[in-house]
């Protein structure tokens, strides 16, 4: 199974692109890992409702353009299911176990996503009801989906 991250927005600071950059590295023995970053739409200052939707809009085309009919969807969403490592460990290797191709995970822009994609995803996963920058959150995800990788594998990585 080859696992795919969809992210609007650019790493900035180096030591996120460090972060990332090391579990890319850890993760390159366990399965394929790809990161395809997409430019995120410019906000103006006291964006109208209307022009948030547009922004999720043209964001939400951009991220459906790269995900493919079989994929399966997970986006992250602060109303999303809560998880323990264990879970997403557990979805995981059932992804695997049922002959899922393609793990495909977003990260959505500064707005958040479009309903489109809402309505693509598979499955709608919280971090938690905090707040993250999506740079941040993009170094927590890939994180989280390398523990699961060795909860899996029985590493004592996880305790």
């Amino acid at each position: 199974m080859k696992i795919k991250l969809i992210a609007v927005g650019k790493l900035k600071e180096n030591y996120l692109k460090e972060g990332v950059a090391e579990y890319q590295k850890r993760m390159r023995t366990m399965t394929p890992l790809e990161i395809i970053e997409l430019a995120d739409e410019k906000i103006p200052d006291n964006p109208s409702d209307k022009e948030k939707e547009a922004i999720k809009s043209r964001e939400g085309e951009k991220i459906l353009a790269r995900i493919n009919e079989g994929d399966k969807l997970v986006i992250l969403a602060i109303q999303g299911k809560l998880m323990t490592s264990e879970d997403l460990a557990d979805f995981v290797k059932n992804c695997e176990i049922y002959g899922t191709r393609h793990l495909v995970l977003v990260i959505g822009g500064s707005l958040g996503l479009s309903d489109a994609v809402y309505k693509r995803s598979d499955l709608q996963v919280s971090f938690g009801r905090f707040t993250l920058p999506h740079q941040l959150m993009r170094l927590v995800l890939l994180e989280q989906i390398y523990r699961a990788q060795m909860i899996n594998r029985g590493s004592a990585y996880h305790k």
